[in-house]
């Protein structure tokens, strides 16, 4: 494994050349996730990790031509990290683009795009009390570096994000397991409510604007 040192690593916006090496995160952080592997139903494996791809692709590109803030974390020139964030009041968020929709409904279905479309209105609806804030849609980092806490490193990256906007009330997130609810817990992340998707349980974690 190899081991990165602190003082090598910064935060920053994601260039286009990045985004190859930032699908490839994502596929990886996702492969497994409960609610994708429910809304994205498919016949065998290999025509879900094809829907997968698929999706994150068109997130990718939808972040990108919404001008949503995607940070990475970088070892020199490499990417080790990345999240995605989403702003509450924009018209991404809100009611996706025409084209990232019929796009995605071409390469995932459309009733998996439906459910898809569903749960982001769901999580809106919960957290409607807190205005306008960030939700953290996705966070990744290199399997062949887990366990150093560059998890860690980008959400005080994301903490400087929030910081930055004086309109921004906090940043939410959604999670499904424990061990996920644990690590944004130990950002001062607080849980405000259970949800379920597709027989998936989960919870919307909070953090509130220092």
């Amino acid at each position: 494994m190899h081991i990165l040192e602190e003082q090598e690593l910064s935060v920053r916006y994601l260039s286009p050349e990045d985004m190859s090496v930032a699908a490839s995160l994502l596929y990886q952080a996702y492969h497994d996730d409960d609610v994708l592997r429910s809304v994205l139903a498919a016949k065998d494996n290999s025509s879900y990790e094809a829907k997968l791809r698929a999706f994150i692709r068109e997130e990718l590109s939808s972040f990108g031509q919404g001008q949503q803030p995607m940070i990475g974390l970088f070892n020199k020139q490499h990417l080790y990290a990345v999240a995605c964030v989403l702003e509450s009041e924009t018209q991404l968020q809100a009611a996706r683009y025409w084209h990232w929709r019929l796009r995605l409904m071409l390469s995932a279905g459309y009733l998996q795009t439906q459910q898809l479309i569903e749960k982001e209105n769901t999580i809106r609806a919960a957290l409607d009390e807190y205005g306008h804030y960030y939700f953290l849609a996705f966070i990744a980092v290199d399997p062949h570096v887990q366990g150093q806490g560059l998890g860690h490193y980008l959400l005080t990256g994301l903490d400087d994000l929030i910081s930055s906007n004086k309109d921004i009330s906090g940043m939410a997130v959604f999670v499904t397991q424990t061990s996920q609810k644990a690590f944004f817990l130990s950002h001062d992340y607080e849980a405000v409510k259970t949800l379920s998707f597709e027989k998936v349980t989960g919870e919307i974690l909070f953090k509130k604007r220092q």
